[in-house]
């Protein structure tokens, strides 16, 4: 019984390799590559620790000035607890000086709604505000994070019940692809 259920879960990670756009992945890895300021990566939940090894890979292996608001957690908790929830990252994003030359990553299944994920939501707001460049690797429809970004990758679904899982095992087969490529000198402007 088990090891079908492994056939499955496998046969759905190939589905999804094979679904991917190949167009998205080269237009999201050109925009990090030629980012001129800093990265800052946010996501939520699996999606905030997949930002602190994306960080690690972005400025050891591809010499990006890179950062996640979210491993601060003195003060990512202290605006949560004196300010919100919702406003945590953007506030954060605000005291570095998010710029025109900087560029925000998110991390997200969902992408964010009116509903959810206002956190990320409120900081890719602010970064479009200050002419700062979005990207963002999501699943489901995107939600706001696929309408506010400049590029981004969609994990296709393949199955109702294993969305979360999916996307965030692909937020590192996609990010540790793209930072190969970069450092091999495979991405062209």
């Amino acid at each position: 019984m088990t090891s079908n259920y492994f056939d499955i879960y496998l046969s759905e990670v190939k589905t999804i390799c094979d679904l991917l756009d190949r167009e998205q992945i080269n237009s999201f890895a050109k925009l990090l590559k030629n980012t001129t300021g800093r990265c800052f990566v946010v996501g939520l939940g699996g999606s905030a620790a997949n930002s602190t090894h994306l960080i690690n890979d972005l400025r050891k292996l591809c010499g990006i000035e890179s950062y996640s608001p979210l491993d601060n957690v003195s003060e990512l908790t202290a605006r949560i607890n004196d300010d919100s929830w919702e406003s945590s990252i953007k506030d954060c994003l605000a005291v570095s000086k998010l710029n025109e030359n900087d560029c925000l990553l998110v991390l997200s299944v969902g992408g964010g709604t009116e509903m959810t994920s206002q956190p990320l939501v409120q900081s890719m707001q602010f970064a479009k505000e200050q002419g700062c460049k979005v990207i963002s690797i999501v699943s489901r429809d995107g939600g706001e994070a696929k309408k506010l970004s400049d590029s981004h990758i969609l994990i296709p679904l393949v199955h109702e019940n294993r969305i979360t899982p999916h996307a965030e095992e692909f937020q590192g087969v996609l990010w540790h692809m793209i930072v190969n490529a970069i450092t091999d000198g495979e991405i062209n402007d």
